[in-house]
Order: structure tokens, then C-alpha cells, then sequence
């Protein structure tokens, strides 16, 4: 599983995962411990043109934001 985070915060996570023969990117917001820690899924989508639609809507980053993590 790849997977990308945000370089302002580290909150904002973009992972690609194989569902029933499917790639899919899936965004996820990462809550701090100091307000109990989890994530949240935020959306799926199959194409990088509709993860940055994704990431417009909920997200102030981008898709230049995003480096892939250690």
C-alpha cells in the first residue's frame, strides 16, 4: 500500500488500495492524540482527477502538497 501525506501538518493522508480488484485513493484526515487520535475517511475515488476534486472540497491542500511517506 503507497501512501502520501501533507508537508505543512502531517494530518491530511492520501493512501492507494486494492478493493476488489480495483485501485482505489482513499483521503483520510488524522486526528492529534490531545483530542483522542483516529482517522477519519473523508472519501474514495478511483482517478487522481476526482482526488484532487476530493481534496478541494475538504482539505487545504493540494496535490502538490503531498510527498510520500517514510
Amino acid at each position: 500500500m503507497s501512501e502520501w501525506v501533507c508537508g505543512c501538518c502531517g494530518r491530511w493522508r492520501v493512501s492507494v488500495e486494492l478493493i476488489r480488484g480495483r485501485y482505489v485513493y482513499r483521503l483520510t484526515h488524522r486526528y492529534p492524540s490531545r483530542f483522542g487520535g483516529g482517522d477519519n475517511v473523508l472519501g474514495e475515488v478511483a482517478t487522481v482527477a476526482e482526488l484532487a476534486a476530493l481534496l478541494r472540497q475538504w482539505s487545504p491542500v493540494d496535490l502538490a502538497d503531498l510527498h510520500e511517506a517514510a
